[in-house]
C-alpha cells in the first residue's frame, strides 16, 4: 500500500500514510474544506411562517 499523499510505502503506525507529515497534510485538507464530496446542493425547504405560541393566562 502506498501513501495517498506522496506515494511512498506506508508506515503501520500512520497507516494509510507514510508518516506524521502526510497524515497532517491530509487532516489540514479536511479542516480547510480541501476535500469535497460531489453531489447536488440540497434544495431549500419551503419555510412556513412562524405561528404565534398559544396564549397562556397569567
Amino acid at each position: 500500500m502506498t501513501c495517498p499523499i506522496c506515494g511512498k510505502a506506508t508506515d503501520p503506525a500512520y497507516r494509510p500514510f507514510c508518516g506524521k507529515r502526510c497524515a497532517d497534510i491530509d487532516l489540514g485538507r479536511w479542516l480547510t474544506d480541501g476535500y469535497v464530496i460531489p453531489g447536488d446542493a440540497p434544495e431549500a425547504a419551503e419555510e412556513e411562517p412562524p405561528t404565534d405560541p398559544p396564549h397562556r393566562p397569567h
